[in-house]
């Protein structure tokens, strides 16, 4: 059974924190790291574990493990045959490698992945149903695309700016208006690469 997008969060959160750590997260670090209630990490592991999608041992912290047949979106490896011009046409020529996602997306603070929903940021490229690979951080530079935790608890994707008394966070989509933040802003995350898939095929997510 595929997770949802919360619960790919947290299997993410989870196989991050024990490659950089070598031990599990607790539920608190969980919960910390993603910005939501302990509460609301319990409930998602308990599904996980119904899924089977999550190891955990009774009364044990830091007990929290992936299984080990279980692939993450970003950990898929796809078959590189070769080059393909853009511009001028090349001879086709097949040397077969293989592309590994999460060495193409690395990161030393660890990434996830997120499907869009809407078109605030067609005009960077970024269209409804494509997949955005986030580099997990807390901090971004002006100009920097980031997912923003807002203060009624909704994430969104736009461009970061500071201002002079508040962060202005810019759609790219000439009908819409930026999103003007006084105050902390809590970024989640920074992003560095878009995945799109093209008829049919989709990414088990």
């Amino acid at each position: 059974m595929n997770p949802t997008p919360k619960q790919l969060a947290i299997l993410t959160a989870i196989r991050d924190y024990r490659k950089h750590h070598g031990y599990s997260p607790t539920m608190q670090e969980l919960a910390d790291q993603l910005g939501v209630s302990k509460v609301t990490v319990f409930e998602h592991v308990r599904a996980l574990e119904r899924k089977q999608l999550i190891d955990r041992e009774p009364h044990r912290a830091r007990s929290l493990a992936l299984p080990s047949s279980l692939k993450l979106p970003d950990e898929h490896s796809h078959k590189l045959l070769g080059s393909i011009a853009a511009g001028k046409p090349i001879e086709a020529i097949e040397n077969p490698d293989t592309v590994e996602l999460d060495q193409l997306f690395s990161s030393r603070h660890g990434t996830y992945m997120l499907r869009v929903k809407g078109d605030s940021m067609i005009e960077d490229h970024i269209a409804d149903g494509d997949f955005v690979v986030i580099e997990r951080r807390s901090s971004a530079s002006d100009g920097d695309i980031v997912v923003a935790l807002l203060e009624d608890g909704q994430a969104t994707l736009k461009r970061f700016f500071r201002e002079k008394d508040r962060i202005r966070l810019q759609p790219a989509n000439g009908s819409m208006r930026p999103i003007y933040v006084e105050g902390n802003l809590r970024i989640q995350g920074v992003l560095i690469g878009v995945l799109r898939t093209f008829g049919r095929a989709a990414l088990g997510v």
